[in-house]
């Protein structure tokens, strides 16, 4: 009887602060609301939703902590996919008119593990949109169907960069 008598006034002495909370509450709906966690984001129906909330890829890049890595041990290079299938290797790096970094990856849809240029085409691929993984690269913003509809880069759209100088690039985490 005396544990009994023990437990029912730990019982009492633990609601109440509970208690004590819906006795302070302003009159109202007479519903008690207890705080969790702490501050609860806004919730927005899928309709009042505005797409505009998509980060652009100059914010993602921001995002993933990007560090500078000499461009020359960028050559050669595996990039993969989210499935981790090699799409291609990167042949070099060159520098746009608008000042944007690219990577030039031989690219064909069946063959892009085999280390050879033959029957692949060139794609200028955004360093932005790519990042390193140890020695790897993954292409986290170019899909492999933005290779496939990617146009074919020429050297005129951009002028290639010197093997010692630094460029930035987004680390990647699995």
């Amino acid at each position: 009887m005396r544990l009994f008598n023990r437990m029912l006034m730990f019982a009492a002495l633990a609601a109440l602060p509970l208690l004590a909370m819906t006795a302070a509450a302003p009159a109202g709906d007479g519903l008690v609301r207890v705080a969790s966690g702490g501050p609860q984001p806004p919730r927005q129906d899928a309709q009042n939703k505005d797409s505009d909330d998509e980060p652009t890829l100059d914010q993602k890049f921001e995002r993933r902590f990007p560090q500078p890595v000499q461009v020359g041990d960028l050559i050669g290079l595996p990039v993969l996919d989210f499935d981790d299938s090699t799409i291609g290797y990167v042949k070099s790096v060159v520098r746009r008119s608008d000042g944007e970094i690219d990577l030039i990856v031989p690219y064909s849809a069946w063959f892009g593990w085999l280390h050879a240029d033959w029957g692949k085409r060139l794609v200028a691929v955004p360093i932005k949109s790519v990042a390193i993984l140890g020695r790897q690269l993954d292409a986290l913003e170019f899909t492999r169907d933005d290779f496939a509809s990617a146009p074919t880069w020429t050297s005129s759209d951009g002028a290639p960069i010197g093997l010692h100088e630094k460029a930035l690039i987004a680390l990647g985490r699995r």
